[in-house]
């Protein structure tokens, strides 16, 4: 239920439906569509990267000197879990054709790819459970060139626009050519898309797309390509080995600068453990639960960019880490559920953001970095939000418009999670709007490759939302669906083709001790570890008393907390 004191906020949305229904029924936008030079204004004005302390240069590593994400910086400038001197790398724990660090869906096309095509056997090493991941969050849909209206050439030139003309061309033409193959790939492993009543696929609009491309399992779609690709990885349990509650912690190299695996670290019986692989793949998603700029987030629990920071430490550059996607519709309210994903399908299927008098503000679907830039204008500069009882800004998203544009029913129908997320707290979104502000999303840039996901760490690729390049310095709806599927399936190809005739060397830490001693002679002074792995939610006294075992040091997900939120603020 809404708060008492939201009611004549919310009556107003109800008294101006009627001619915005009105207007939504007519062919022309229902709101004016920004042009550049607006587009470019509200970003520089509103967007949490402009902010003044948003980005600064990292000190050390292959991007020395580049101006990052401030957050980003401070992971990346911190100290490893392990010393070269601790780990016995003559006799290794497990040897295996292709180690792929991350169970979510990057990951598991990887592995199957690697087996069907090459005959590969690998090993997936996962924080959490298998499938636990920003794969399994995502809802609204997947773009994918596979109507008779559109085309891969049309997909490319609305993803290159949406990432302002800064994505790697060669990047962007293999996912959008890829994009039907995809399609139907997993359709044949199980997905059961949505069909229109003659069984051609149905398709939807999302923001700064100019045909209905997003293919979609109602407001599923991650869930369900998740099940399908982890039942079919769990079929091949002789070419494929799962390792739960066990995540990468550092890559291994050889001495001829060739990654040779990773040291992995069971978070059941705190041992670590070595891995030597003719071939190592990065599918660690982002890292959302890192809330840069204080923001809510839309991420699995997992999320801490541990990717970002093994594969920088070994020498493999960054691309595009000064740019965050913050999705312009996370929940506001309930509380209970802050930064909860509201998928861009609602509003491309006719649902408006509305001020706190039932305004239109903004055109429904322009691309997410502007969207969500000018729901912050709206309640941080021009007063339109509405607060909620812990004093969080919100503005409307007027779902029931949608039934009354397409027929009663199809709310519940085309989003049944949704629907049965908020029914818990009382609120029926066939008949109320939704409350929502902008909340961490993506990661839209990450560790650069080419279009066979290689680094320029040879028998080390990467794939999925831990790669930069491919969205540009912003990403499009159901683009990182397309991409983790796209390029989890390269990443498999390739990796698996290297492994075939890769002769390894002699097994090396060498790279930590030479990042250890960078820092140092930079002047970086930090007691930040990493990979954090989890993040810390506890009260700060209680981390006061969480110290390692025989080094008087917090945890490192405590004192990323610590460091990236309460000193910066002054708390």
């Amino acid at each position: 239920m809404y708060p008492e004191y939201m009611a004549e906020s919310l009556r107003k949305v109800a008294q101006t439906r009627p001619g915005r229904l009105e207007l939504a029924r007519k062919p022309a936008p229902v709101y004016p569509p920004m042009n550049a030079e607006e587009r470019q204004a509200v970003l520089e004005g509103f967007h949490p990267d402009y902010e003044p302390s948003a980005r600064r240069p990292v000190r050390v590593g292959p991007n020395r000197g580049e101006t990052l994400t401030t957050e980003v910086a401070d992971l990346l400038e911190s100290h490893s879990w392990l010393r070269s001197e601790q780990v016995d790398l003559e006799h290794p724990d497990f040897e295996t054709d292709l180690l792929i660090i991350g169970g979510g869906g990057a990951g598991c096309n990887a592995a199957l790819v690697a087996m069907q095509e090459h005959g590969m056997r690998s090993m997936i090493a996962t924080k959490l459970r298998m499938g636990d991941s920003n794969t399994i969050m995502s809802q609204g849909g997947m773009q994918a060139a596979v109507s008779a209206t559109d085309s891969p050439t049309r997909h490319f030139l609305d993803a290159i626009g949406g990432g302002h003309f800064e994505n790697k061309p060669e990047l962007v033409k293999a996912l959008t050519e890829d994009g039907p193959a995809v399609v139907k790939w997993l359709e044949d492993l199980g997905v059961v898309w949505d069909k229109e009543e003659d069984g051609s696929m149905q398709v939807l609009h999302g923001g700064g797309t100019s045909r209905k491309r997003m293919v979609s399992c109602r407001d599923y779609t991650g869930a369900m390509i998740m099940r399908t690709l982890m039942d079919e990885v769990r079929n091949h349990p002789d070419m494929i080995t799962i390792k739960e509650f066990m995540p990468a912690v550092e890559l291994i190299m050889d001495d001829e600068g060739r990654c040779a695996g990773a040291i992995l670290y069971s978070m059941d019986s705190e041992e670590f453990f070595t891995v030597k692989a003719k071939s190592t793949l990065i599918a660690t998603g982002g890292y959302g639960r890192l809330h840069i700029r204080g923001y809510d987030t839309t991420n699995h629990y997992g999320a801490t960019g541990d990717g970002l920071v093994m594969a920088y430490r070994a020498g493999a550059k960054l691309m595009y880490m000064d740019s965050v996607q913050y999705h312009p519709t996370g929940a506001s309210f309930p509380e209970q559920i802050a930064g909860f994903l509201i998928t861009e399908k609602i509003r491309g299927a006719g649902g408006q953001p509305l001020n706190k008098d039932g305004e239109l503000f903004v055109f429904p679907r322009e691309p997410r970095d502007i969207e969500a830039s000018a729901i912050i204008r709206e309640c941080v500069q021009n007063g339109g939000g509405v607060e909620t009882p812990s004093g969080r800004l919100g503005v409307w998203l007027d779902s029931p418009l949608i039934d009354m544009l397409h027929g009663e029913g199809y709310v519940a129908h085309q989003f049944p999670a949704m629907y049965r997320q908020y029914i818990r707290y009382g609120i029926d979104i066939n008949k109320l709007p939704m409350l929502i502000y902008p909340s961490l999303h993506y990661q839209n840039g990450g560790v650069e490759i080419n279009e066979r996901c290689e680094t320029d760490i040879p028998g080390l690729y990467v794939a999925g939302e831990a790669t930069g390049g491919l969205h540009g310095r912003n990403r499009l709806m159901g683009n990182s669906v397309l991409d983790y599927n796209v390029f989890g399936r390269r990443a498999g190809r390739y990796a698996g083709e290297y492994a075939k005739s890769v002769k390894l060397g002699r097994l090396s830490l060498a790279h930590l001790d030479k990042f250890e001693q960078e820092l140092a002679d930079s002047g970086v002074q930090t007691d930040l570890v990493t990979p954090i792995l989890l993040p810390s939610y506890a009260p700060k006294d209680v981390k006061k008393r969480r110290l390692v075992r025989g080094g008087n040091v917090l945890p490192g997900a405590s004192v990323l907390h610590n460091r990236l939120h309460d000193e910066r603020s002054g708390n």
